[in-house]
This record gives C-alpha cells, sequence and structure tokens, in this order.
C-alpha cells in the first residue's frame, strides 16, 4: 500500500512539473525599462505569458545588461541569446537595404513610416528577409521616431554649423550624411551617450527625442534641434534555431503577442514624441524648429548619401528605395 502511495505522488509531482516546465525567452535592450521600448517590451512579456499560459518565460536584460547595441544581431544570430532589441541600422553590415530609413528626409511623415513598416510591404519584406540570412529573424518592429540633434550654445540649423564638429551618431549612413554636411561622424552606442556628451566626446548629438527623456539628456546637452532627417527603428529579433524549435502552437501565440505589442508602440509613438519634448523643454532644453529654407540646405547636401547606399545596398537597395519614394 506504502509503495503504491508513493507512486501516485510520484505520478503527480511529475505531472505538476510537466505542467510549469517553462522555456526562457531572454531579451536583450540597450535602454533603460523606464524607455518606451522598455515599456513595450513590458507589454509584450505580459502577453505571451498569459498567451502560451507560461510556457514561455520572458525575461528582458534592459540597459545593456547583457549586451550593447551593436552586439545584438551576432548575439542572437549565433544563439547566444535568443531575442534582442537592436536599432535597425545595426545590420547594415549584413544588410545594407536596412539603411533605406536613415536616407535623408526620405521617410520624413508618419504616413510614409506607416507604409513603409506595413506587413506585406515592398519594404519591410524585403529588409526582414535579408536579417534572416544573419540567423535571427525579425519578429516585430519597435517604432522610435524621428532622428533629431542636440548640441550646447546654440541649434544646429544648417549644414553650415556641422563643420568641423564631432557628430555622435548610431550607424553608417548617418555617419554619411554628417560627413557630406561637413561633420565627423563618431559611432557611439545609445547606452554610451550620456557619459560622450558629458566629457565632450562629441560636440553635436544625434537621437530621438524620446531618448532624450529616458536618459535625461537635457542634464548635459541644451538645444534641441527639430530635423527629422531621418526615422529610427528598432526590431525585436528572435534566434532562427531557437523560433524553429518551438511548436506551431507556442509560435502562434509569440505572433500575436508581437502583432499587440507592434500596434501599441506604433499608435503611440505620436504621444510619446509630443511628452518627451514637453519634458525636455521643462527640464530647460531650447527646441529649434527649422524654416524651409533651412531645410532647403539640408537637403542640397544629401546626394551622396543616396549615392552611397545605392552603391552599397544593389539591386534590393534601389527596390525599397522605390517603394519608399513612392509612398
Amino acid at each position: 500500500m506504502f509503495k503504491v502511495i508513493l507512486g501516485a505522488a510520484a505520478g503527480v509531482a511529475l505531472t505538476a512539473s510537466a505542467v510549469v516546465a517553462q522555456e526562457k525567452m531572454r531579451i536583450s535592450l540597450q535602454l533603460p525599462l523606464k524607455s518606451h521600448l522598455g515599456q513595450n517590451l513590458l507589454l509584450f512579456e505580459k502577453e505571451v505569458e498569459a498567451r502560451t499560459d507560461g510556457a514561455i518565460d520572458v525575461e528582458i536584460y534592459d540597459s545593456a545588461t547583457l549586451y550593447k547595441d551593436k552586439e545584438v544581431p551576432a548575439a542572437v544570430g549565433s544563439g547566444a541569446i535568443e531575442a534582442g532589441v537592436a536599432s535597425l541600422t545595426r545590420y547594415v553590415g549584413d544588410a545594407p537595404v536596412v539603411d533605406v530609413f536613415y536616407m535623408p528626409f526620405l521617410l520624413n511623415n508618419e504616413d510614409k513610416v506607416r507604409a513603409a513598416v506595413a506587413e506585406g510591404s515592398e519594404v519591410r519584406e524585403t529588409i526582414e528577409a535579408e536579417i534572416e540570412k544573419t540567423g535571427g529573424q525579425v519578429l516585430y518592429w519597435q517604432a522610435y521616431g524621428g532622428a533629431i540633434m542636440l548640441s550646447n550654445g546654440g541649434a544646429i540649423r544648417t549644414p553650415a554649423d556641422m563643420e568641423g564638429k564631432k557628430v555622435r551618431v548610431f550607424g553608417k549612413t548617418l555617419g554619411d550624411f554628417v560627413t557630406a554636411s561637413g561633420g565627423a561622424p563618431t559611432l557611439i552606442s545609445g547606452s554610451e551617450q550620456y557619459l560622450a556628451y558629458q566629457r565632450g566626446t562629441v560636440d553635436v548629438g544625434m537621437t530621438g527625442v524620446s531618448g532624450v527623456k529616458s536618459r535625461k539628456l537635457w542634464e548635459v546637452m541644451d538645444t534641441i534641434t527639430v530635423t527629422n532627417h531621418a526615422d529610427i527603428e528598432f526590431v525585436v529579433v528572435v534566434n532562427n534555431e531557437w523560433w524553429n524549435g518551438l511548436s506551431d502552437d507556442i509560435r502562434g501565440h509569440i505572433t500575436e503577442a508581437a502583432a499587440v505589442a507592434q500596434a501599441s508602440v506604433r499608435d503611440k509613438m505620436a504621444s510619446i514624441e509630443a511628452e518627451a519634448y514637453a519634458a525636455a523643454k521643462e527640464n530647460g532644453m531650447n527646441i529649434v524648429e527649422l524654416t524651409d529654407d533651412e531645410l532647403a540646405q539640408w537637403k542640397a547636401v544629401a546626394q551622396p548619401v543616396y549615392d552611397a547606399y545605392l552603391a552599397a545596398s544593389g539591386e534590393a537597395g534601389q527596390t525599397v528605395l522605390n517603394a519608399a519614394g513612392s509612398n
């Protein structure tokens, strides 16, 4: 009788163990958890764990505690981590086509951006196919808003104001734009921005306005120039082998959760930017809007950037450039 009870108890224990068995999904994020991308990942985590009944345990490692932004593509592609959030431009080395979003003033309004990032669009499908060749595939896109410039003691209103200045960039094409404008680009990860501005490593910053708020960049820079010269996109990427090893059912639930998170961040982007501009102003920053003439001066120096992009990305680049420009 005692053996039977023991056997039954063991069976219950095994059953309970099977129920709580979990697959970890670790996600690396360079931004703080309080940033809008961090908050969006928390929404994704909640959706995934609810839809999978806890079968997938999402763990978020924020503030570049595991990997810096530039390290995420290789970490995810190799399977060192299941998933990661990376600025789209971090894939430019393997997939030059991704930098269509950084073509100066190409995707400079929400309608154009939404058309480019829409499921099934030629731009999105071409980019995702190229990224998948790196060992990771895009699960969903995270909007980050338009690119702005940061400075101290005065605005960067025209290319003449960039002459001879060191400028923080976060991608090759943005660096080409700085060079074409007369500046000297310096590639600096998002998590290293604050110190770079504080120490004077660079004279001018380039980022999204939401990053000004989440990183309190008003403590080290005093002026925002609203250029919106590029659209900043982040992508949540999963390792191909890990993803393909999941059941169809689990993949379906994660995909549904990703769709919810993707729509949420895209729909909130305008208000997120508005709140960030307000916070920057409240903390003493000058917000400078450009005149049509000043914008024209920036656009006039941009052609070499387009030439370099097409030289690097070839036919795929021409395809997405045409598609993005026709939106």
